[in-house]
C-alpha cells in the first residue's frame, strides 16, 4: 500500500503515459481492425512503466499507478473509434478519415466518458465492489514490482517474435501465409475449416481465458459448420442471385459468399437481442449505481475531512466541463442534417445514452473486465434507439436525404451518436477498471481521472492517421480488386449495416430474426448456467462475434484459451476460487501474449506506413523471395505456442525468484 504524500501525478509519468498510450491505442487498432477485439494494455503498461521509471532512478508505486492508467486509454479509445468510425467509410460518406471530426468524436466521447464514470466510483469499487479482474491484475503487478526485470524481458521478447512473423507474413515479405484453409463439396453440403496463423490471435486467446474460447469458437462452428452448408444444400436454389454470383466458384469461394451475403446476419439478430438483454439484465444495478454516484456527490460537496483516497474529480467543475463538450458535438451534429429541430435532440440522446452506457459498461467491466466488454452490443443498442429517433424527426424528405456516396444521411447521424457514445462506454469502463487498480494500491481518484483524459485525448490526436495508414495499406471493410484481403472492420460493417437498414436499404430481416432466436436461447442457456452455479458461462454477445466473424479468427483464439487452460491444470489451479492466485499465476503469460500482440500490431502499423508512403503494395517482397507452405505456417504457429505455454509453466517460478 502506498504512503500519504508519495508522487502521483509527476511530470515524468505524465510523459510516459501519453506515449505509451499513443503506441498501444495504435497497436489495438490495427488488432480491432483485423480481428473485431481489443485488449487492456494496463498490465504490459505498468511492467514498462516500472522498467522506465527504474532506469530514471527510481519510481513510486502510485507513479506507476498513474502511467498505467493514462496508458490503458489506449485500449479504450481505440474500440471506441474502430468500432464505429470505419462505418462512414464503408457507406461511402467519406473516402478518407477527417482529422477534425475523428478528433473530436473520440477526443470529446472520450471525455465523456471520464466524467460519466466519476459518479460510479463509489458504488461500483468501495460500497458494493466488483471484482474489476484487470484491475486487480494491475493492482498485484505494481506491488509485485521491486524488480520488473524479468516481465520486461518477457515482454520484449514476445514482442520481437510477433514483430518479426508479421513482417515475413503475406502482407509483408510473403514468406509465410497469413491462414492455412480447406474447403470442398460433399454432395449438396458446403464444408469449410481454417485457421488464422496470427500469434497475437493466440495471446488475444489466452487473456480471455478458455470459456470465452469456448463460446467465440462455438458461434463461430455453428455460422461455418453448420448453417453455411445447411444453405447451401437446401436455400440457395432459392436466392437466385446469389446462387447466379456462385456459379462456377471454388468451395472456399462459396463458403465466404454465404456468410457475407447471409449467415453473418445471424451474429447481427444475436447481437442485438445480447444488447437489450444487457441493458435489462443491469436495470436495478443500474439505477442504483446512479443514486449512489449522485449521493457521494452531494456528501463530498457538503465539505469536511476526505481522505486523499476518496477525492474525486469535484461535482460542480464536471458539470461545467460537461456543457463544454457537448456544445461542439451538437455544432458537429448540426453540420451533418443542418436542422436544429434534429440536431438538438441528437446531442440529448447522446448524453442520456452515453451516461447509462457509460454505467453499464462500467458493471460489465467489473464483472468480465474490460477485454470481454460488450461494447458494440452497448453501441448497437445506441444506434438503434437513435434511429428509431431521427426517423420521427427527420420527416420524409430528411429520411430519404442522401450525402457523399450516396449514403444516407440518418445513417450517417445515428453512427455519429453511437461512435461518441461508444467512445464514452469504452472509456468509462476502462476508468473504473484502472480505478480500482488505484483503490487497491492507495492512489487519489481525481488524480487518475485526470490522467485518463489526458491519455484519451492524447490517443484521439493520432487517431485519424493510423486509420488513414491502414485503409490505404490493406484496405477496411469489403474486399476490392486493390484490397482483396481488406482489415474487416467486423463491428463498423456492423454499425453500417444496421443503419443503413434503417433508411430505406436491404437488410435480410429473415436472417436478423433466426439470429435474435438463437440469441434468446444462448441467453437461456446461460442463465441456466448461472442459477445451477456453474463456473462456466455462455455470455450471448461472446458467442454472437463468433458467429459473425470468419471462423479462422476464432480457432487461435480457443487454442490461447486452451495453453491458458493446461497452464492452470499444470500448476493444479483449475476452477480456483482465489482470483488473485490466478492472476499472479498468469503474469508471464499474460506479458507473453501481451507483446505477441503489441509487436505484430506495430509491425503491421510499420508495413502499412511503407505501403503508404511508397504506394507499393509489394515494397516489403524480397527479390526472389517465395512463400512457404501452409504446413510451415502452422509449425510456426506451434512453436509460438509451445513458448507461450512454457512461459506460462516456468515463467512464474522464474518471476517469483527474481
Amino acid at each position: 500500500m502506498a504512503e500519504k504524500g508519495m508522487p502521483q501525478l509527476t511530470l515524468r509519468a505524465v510523459l510516459l503515459a501519453i506515449v505509451l498510450a499513443v503506441v498501444l491505442s495504435a497497436a489495438n487498432a490495427y488488432l480491432g481492425l483485423f480481428a473485431g477485439l481489443t485488449v487492456a494494455t494496463a498490465i504490459p503498461a505498468a511492467v514498462v512503466s516500472m522498467g522506465v521509471l527504474r532506469l530514471l532512478g527510481g519510481g513510486t508505486i502510485l507513479e506507476n499507478n498513474i502511467v498505467q492508467t493514462g496508458a490503458s486509454a489506449g485500449s479504450s479509445i481505440a474500440a471506441g473509434v474502430i468500432f464505429t468510425i470505419p462505418a462512414l467509410i464503408i457507406l461511402g460518406y467519406w473516402q478518407d478519415f477527417k482529422y477534425s471530426w475523428v478528433l473530436a468524436i473520440a477526443g470529446l466521447g472520450g471525455l465523456l466518458g471520464v466524467l460519466f464514470s466519476v459518479p460510479l466510483r463509489r458504488t461500483m469499487i468501495v460500497e458494493d465492489p466488483l471484482p474489476f479482474p484487470e484491475g486487480k491484475a494491475a493492482a498485484e503487478v505494481l506491488k509485485a514490482g521491486d524488480n520488473p526485470g524479468p516481465g520486461l524481458k518477457v515482454l520484449g521478447f514476445s514482442a520481437a517474435i510477433g514483430a518479426v512473423l508479421k513482417l515475413a507474413a503475406h502482407s509483408g515479405m510473403r514468406l509465410i501465409p497469413d491462414t492455412a484453409a480447406g474447403a470442398g463439396f460433399l454432395g449438396r453440403y458446403l464444408g469449410y475449416m481454417g485457421t488464422n496463423l496470427s500469434p497475437a490471435l493466440l495471446g488475444v486467446g489466452y487473456i480471455v481465458g478458455l470459456n470465452i474460447g469456448i463460446v467465440v469458437l462455438s458461434g463461430a462452428i455453428l455460422s461455418w459448420n453448420i448453417a453455411i452448408p445447411l444453405y447451401h444444400a437446401f436455400f440457395l436454389d432459392q436466392d437466385p442471385a446469389l446462387a447466379a454470383s456462385l456459379a462456377g466458384a471454388g468451395a472456399e469461394d462459396a463458403a465466404f459468399a454465404i456468410w457475407s451475403a447471409k449467415i453473418r446476419y445471424l451474429g447481427v439478430g444475436a447481437m442485438l437481442i445480447g444488447g437489450v438483454w444487457t441493458l435489462f439484465s443491469l436495470r436495478r444495478s443500474l439505477l442504483s449505481g446512479i443514486r449512489s454516484g449522485i449521493a457521494a456527490a452531494r456528501a463530498g460537496a457538503a465539505g469536511g475531512d476526505v481522505p486523499h483516497t476518496e477525492r474525486d474529480l469535484p461535482m460542480k467543475w464536471m458539470l461545467v466541463a460537461l456543457v463544454v463538450f457537448v456544445l461542439p458535438l451538437l455544432l458537429l451534429y448540426q453540420a451533418i442534417v443542418g436542422m436544429w429541430h434534429v440536431s438538438i435532440p441528437m446531442a440529448i440522446i447522446m448524453i442520456v445514452a452515453g451516461f447509462l452506457f457509460v454505467s453499464v459498461s462500467a458493471y460489465l467491466a467489473g464483472l468480465v473486465g474490460s477485454s470481454n466488454n460488450p461494447v458494440s452490443g452497448i453501441t448497437i443498442a445506441t444506434i438503434l434507439f437513435a434511429s428509431v429517433v431521427l426517423l420521427v424527426l427527420l420527416g420524409e424528405s430528411g429520411r430519404n436525404a442522401v450525402g457523399p456516396g450516396g449514403a444516407p444521411l440518418g445513417a450517417v447521424a445515428a453512427i455519429m451518436i453511437g461512435a461518441v457514445v461508444c467512445c464514452a462506454a469504452a472509456v468509462g469502463g476502462d476508468n473504473l477498471q484502472d480505478l480500482k487498480a488505484g483503490y487497491l494500491v492507495g492512489a487519489t481518484p481525481w488524480k487518475q481521472q485526470l490522467m485518463l483524459g489526458i491519455g484519451a485525448f492524447s490517443c484521439a490526436l493520432i487517431m485519424a492517421p493510423v486509420l488513414n495508414v491502414l485503409a490505404e495499406a490493406y484496405g477496411i471493410g469489403a474486399p476490392t480488386a486493390e484490397h482483396p484481403n481488406p482489415l474487416s472492420a467486423p463491428q463498423a460493417t456492423l454499425m453500417a449495416s444496421v443503419a443503413k437498414g434503417l433508411f430505406g436499404g436491404e437488410l435480410p430481416w429473415g436472417m436478423i430474426g433466426i439470429g435474435a432466436g438463437i440469441g434468446a436461447a444462448i441467453i437461456t442457456i446461460d442463465e441456466m448456467l448461472k442459477a445451477k452455479g456453474s463456473s462456466f458461462r455462455v455470455p450471448v454477445l461472446a458467442a454472437a462475434i463468433g458467429i459473425y466473424l470468419p471462423l479462422e479468427l476464432m480457432v487461435p483464439i480457443f487454442l490461447g484459451g486452451l495453453l491458458a487452460y493446461l497452464v492452470e491444470r499444470r500448476h493444479g489451479m483449475v476452477g480456483t476460487k482465489d482470483e488473485a492466485a490466478r492472476d499472479r499465476l498468469h503474469r508471464p503469460g499474460t506479458l507473453f501474449s501481451a507483446g505477441l500482440i503489441t509487436g505484430e500490431a506495430l509491425m503491421g502499423i510499420a508495413v502499412g506506413v511503407a505501403i503508404y508512403a511508397t504506394k507499393d503494395r509489394e515494397v516489403l517482397v524480397l527479390p526472389g523471395a517465395f512463400q512457404q507452405g501452409e504446413l510451415v505456417g502452422l509449425v510456426v504457429l506451434a512453436i509460438v505456442g509451445w513458448l507461450l505455454y512454457r512461459t506460462g509453466v516456468k515463467g512464474k517460478a522464474a518471476l517469483d525468484a527474481a
